[in-house]
C-alpha cells in the first residue's frame, strides 16, 4: 500500500470548509485540476452518492464511503490504470482555533504483480501532487468567498 498525506490550514471553521466538500458534485468550482464533475446518482450527500470526475482526458467516478459531517469524507475512486487495486481519498476536518486544519489522505492498494508496486508509486506521486492542488484550490475558493462576503 501507498499513502500520501496531504494537509493545510484554511482560516474558516469546520461547517464552512465541511459545506465546500459536501458539495460533491461541485469539486470542479474549487479544484483547479478538476475540468468537469457531476452527479451520477439522485442520491447527492452520504455514503454511496457517486460522482464523475474529468481531468484533461481522464475520466474517474468517485463512491462516497465515509460521510461525517463537518468531520470526514471518504471516497472510493474508480476508472485507473488496472495496476492499482483501489484509491481512497479520505478528507479530515479537525478545528484549529477559528480555522481549521484540512487533511486529505490518498490511500492506494496495488495489485498483486512486483511491477503494479512500480505503478503504484508513480500513481501516488502524480495524485499527491493532485491533492496539493485540491488543497490550494479549497483554500483560495473558501478564502475568496470569506473576502466576497
Amino acid at each position: 500500500m501507498v499513502l500520501i498525506t496531504r494537509s493545510t490550514t484554511i482560516p474558516r471553521d469546520p461547517a464552512a470548509v465541511w459545506r465546500a466538500l459536501a458539495e460533491f458534485d461541485a469539486i470542479s468550482r474549487w479544484a483547479p485540476n478538476v475540468d468537469h464533475s457531476s452527479l451520477m446518482t439522485e442520491q447527492t450527500e452520504g455514503v454511496g452518492t457517486v460522482r464523475r470526475i474529468q481531468t484533461g482526458r481522464m475520466t474517474v467516478r468517485e463512491t462516497v464511503t465515509a460521510y461525517e459531517p463537518d468531520r470526514v469524507l471518504g471516497y472510493e475512486i474508480r476508472g485507473l490504470p488496472k495496476a492499482i487495486d483501489s484509491v481512497t481519498n479520505t478528507w479530515t476536518l479537525e478545528p484549529d482555533g477559528a480555522a481549521t486544519r484540512v487533511t486529505l489522505a490518498t490511500e492506494i492498494v496495488p495489485g498483486p504483480r512486483p511491477p503494479h508496486r512500480a505503478v503504484a508509486r508513480v500513481v501516488g506521486k502524480a495524485l499527491g501532487d493532485a491533492s496539493d492542488q485540491m488543497l490550494d484550490g479549497l483554500a483560495a475558493h473558501l478564502v475568496k468567498d470569506d473576502t466576497d462576503g
